[in-house]
């Protein structure tokens, strides 16, 4: 891979981006808002560091919370009423997924000195910092579910940013790759991030502030090394509009079937997968009759080991991906892999068997998340607008992040016995067939990418 310098290798020029047209279909009339793409160049190995610098300081942020912190916490004002984790993460995904539209939307148009992306990643990650201390310092489940709401807010528009940066930069040939490295960041990062927070369990504060200020510090270093370049001469609007506020939450999925059958897909992968791990600190502490708060360094071991497995999947997959020149046989691949370990973490009662169970799955969740990436920018309506459509499939992965943890309580507690162990069995089996369901649909029904 060429260094930094030496990006313009590879240089496809688009004088105005228009959609790309359906297989076999019209394309939409033209936009009200004409936008001027930035040309693909092939990345150098200096921008991909700190690409995936970002993308773990994102994750390190987002993750720990939803992974670790928030159960804490929970469990802290409302013991033995874990449910309460999701109805917070749940409202605060519904409150994130209202608003994802519009930023892309806006992310798209913006014309600043410091381009159209770097504005919202640095914005949100100051919004995201403040929240956590909210998050902390909430002396209510009501007043942490509003403070991590707006928290939400704020990390999902710093990684919506990092993504719509890969969609405006990087080539077709380099995505399977790309998508695979800054996966394998977003898999490491909530490990890292639960060994921090375990070494300064002392203080519920430091909890949510050390693995904040560090993830922020490590975003902000990639719009600081890496400038994203002046949006003022590229992105030509005379402003956002009501029917493309309102357009902007939905595509025709008639105009690009592909991309409404990668959507579909992932929205049932990530089903799947979300009904499996949100309440994965609760469950482990049940499976092996620990108290909750002295799971995190189970977790921190269990999730040590597998991000041998993820990094592996996500390298594996996206860079032969890249090879072969085959995106939906991974695809298929991963999401059978998911299968095998939720099936062995739902009849799993010692931690060999957990073990064995979360690396599948982490080697799973990571191959289908880098090669689906790839897909993803290969189907994208219209690359111009890569903040808009970003955020529609986002929606893919948004709507199972909110819905799961709020039917998973219900799962949990069918067939409760009179000691009132949680059903967890159900609940990963149900998890093990949709992310199957979800594979499938990406490698039988789209047509464009191989």
């Amino acid at each position: 891979m060429p260094h930094d310098d030496q990006d313009v290798s590879v240089v496809v020029p688009l004088a105005k981006a228009t959609p790309q047209d359906a297989v076999g279909g019209p394309t939409e009339p033209p936009a009200e808002l004409e936008i001027e793409a930035p040309p693909l160049r092939r990345v150098g190995r200096g921008y991909l560091l700190w690409l995936m610098t970002a993308s773990f300081g994102g994750s390190l942020a987002l993750m720990v919370p939803l992974s670790y912190s928030l159960a804490v916490r929970i469990d802290d004002l409302a013991p033995g009423h874990e449910e309460q984790l999701g109805y917070v993460t749940g409202s605060a995904q519904v409150v994130y997924l209202v608003l994802s539209p519009l930023i892309g939307l806006w992310s798209d148009r913006t014309r600043s000195r410091l381009g159209r992306r770097t504005p919202f990643m640095i914005g949100g990650t100051l919004l995201g910092t403040v929240a956590l201390v909210g998050v902390a310092l909430a002396p209510s489940v009501l007043l942490l579910g509003l403070a991590w709401a707006v928290g939400m807010i704020g990390w999902s528009t710093t990684g919506q940013a990092v993504q719509n940066v890969q969609a405006d930069r990087v080539p077709e040939e380099q995505r399977g790759r790309v998508s695979a490295l800054t996966s394998v960041m977003t898999q490491i990062a909530p490990v890292v991030g639960i060994g921090i927070a375990y070494a300064v369990a002392s203080s519920t504060f430091l909890v949510f502030l050390v693995p904040g200020v560090l993830g922020a510090a490590l975003v902000v270093l990639f719009p600081v090394f890496k400038p994203e370049g002046d949006s003022r001469a590229l992105v030509h609007t005379t402003g956002v509009t009501l029917r493309s506020m309102v357009t902007s939450y939905g595509f025709n999925p008639r105009r690009y079937p592909d991309f409404g059958w990668n959507w579909l897909g992932r929205f049932v992968f990530f089903m799947g997968l979300y009904f499996n791990t949100t309440f994965g600190t609760f469950f482990y502490a049940q499976r092996l009759d620990l108290p909750v708060k002295e799971v995190a360094g189970i977790v921190a071991v269990i999730g040590t080991i597998g991000v041998v497995a993820a990094a592996g999947g996500a390298i594996g997959g996206g860079f032969l991906s890249d090879k072969l020149g085959r995106r939906k046989l991974f695809a298929l691949i991963g999401s059978a892999v998911f299968v095998a370990g939720a099936v062995t973490e739902a009849f799993a009662h010692s931690l060999p068997q957990l073990v064995v169970g979360a690396v599948l799955m982490q080697f799973a969740i990571a191959v289908f998340s880098a090669v689906d990436q790839a897909i993803v920018f290969a189907v994208l309506p219209d690359r111009a607008e890569a903040g808009r459509y970003l955020a529609v499939v986002a929606f893919a992965q948004k709507i199972p992040s909110a819905v799961a943890p709020l039917i998973a309580p219900l799962v949990i507690t069918l067939g409760v016995g009179a000691g009132g162990e949680k059903n967890y069995t159900q609940l990963y089996l149900i998890g093990a067939v949709l992310a199957l369901v979800g594979g499938l649909i990406v490698k039988f029904k789209i047509k464009s990418v191989r």
